[in-house]
């Protein structure tokens, strides 16, 4: 069973930055097609980052420029560098599988907030 693991959220100030890690503790998941999720209060959940074949990313409009998706598959980990961090950026991330490899079960998530 998946088991996704989030990490390294807090709190920043804006214009700071964060880099969250995400790892399939039961090694399912591969790494060579996955992405970042964010939910914040009131809102759906949305795509933020995907990767896949370990190199060709993709990134919603409001953070292009600004994050970037990477992996490591010595260590089977996810990673999202976020910089330039803005107040709208605040909610809680998350990491799963992208497309054919999406599974519908989340992990607990790593809250970002944003705020001065």
């Amino acid at each position: 069973q998946v088991r996704l693991v989030e990490s390294g959220g807090g709190l920043v100030q804006p214009g700071g930055s964060l880099r969250l890690s995400c790892t399939d503790s039961a090694n399912i998941l591969s790494v060579n097609a996955m992405a970042w999720y964010r939910q914040a209060p009131g809102k759906e959940r949305e795509l933020v980052a995907a990767i896949t074949g370990g190199a060709r990313t993709h990134y919603a409009d409001s953070v292009k420029g600004r994050f970037t998706i990477s992996t490591d598959k010595v260590r089977k980990t996810v990673y999202l560098q976020m910089n330039g961090l803005k107040p709208e950026d605040t909610a809680v991330y998350y990491c799963n599988g992208y497309g054919s490899v999406f599974r519908n079960t989340w992990g607990q998530g790593t809250q970002v907030t944003v705020s001065s």
